[in-house]
């Protein structure tokens, strides 16, 4: 029987290109109190009313406890890199899997690339152990990386997303609208560059 999957959806390039390929049975957008999550919304609602797709928003207020670019403040002394923000992957993962057993779903899916191993909650370790975790708790919910051994071009490539459907992507660490200078608008304007899509 196949998986139910909730599809952790920031309405960046790499979930909406998962959003394409797999069709989930419901999409999640988390306002976590970062700085560009009205962006992120308007592009994953964009995207699900494209491709018929279930869209829930859950907003949590996190603000207090973030760092770096994505909250407006100084980066931890710790952090990896400027938009690391502290725990983010597990605690959005931990509130779709909640949201998950709720719905009667199976697993989690999550758009880890391989370019996101700067961060710790980006590898392959993390995803195999916090799925261990997942498993020793009610619901058993999973969580799937399907795309942590490629590139976002990689992905965008593999499912052949078309310019219409990514271009909806938001990328923006640190507005809801693109700043062009963030690490996050420097991925996308690369990425957009070398799939063929023009300048960003």
């Amino acid at each position: 029987m196949a998986l139910k999957r909730l599809l952790l959806l920031s309405g960046g390039m790499d979930s909406i290109a998962l959003a394409w390929a797999l069709r989930p049975d419901l999409s999640l957008t988390i306002d976590y109190g970062q700085l560009a999550a009205a962006g992120e919304i308007r592009a994953a609602k964009a995207v699900c009313a494209e491709l018929g797709v279930r869209h829930r928003q859950l907003r949590i207020d996190c603000s207090d406890i973030g760092s770096g670019d994505m909250s407006g403040a100084p980066p931890s002394r710790i952090a990896p890199v400027s938009e690391w923000w502290p725990f983010r992957n597990q605690l959005l993962v931990t509130m779709g899997a909640a949201l998950a057993v709720k719905e009667g779903l199976d697993a989690v899916v999550i758009g880890t690339v391989s370019n996101d191993g700067s961060h710790a909650d980006g590898r392959t370790d993390f995803v195999r152990v916090l799925n261990e975790l997942l498993k020793l708790q009610e619901g058993q919910i999973a969580i799937e990386a399907p795309s942590i051994g490629e590139t976002t071009v990689e992905l965008c490539r593999r499912v052949a997303i078309p310019h219409s459907v990514l271009g909806w992507a938001h990328s923006c660490h640190v507005s809801s609208f693109a700043c062009g200078m963030c690490r996050g608008c420097c991925k996308h304007r690369e990425s957009m560059r070398e799939l063929g899509f023009g300048e960003y």
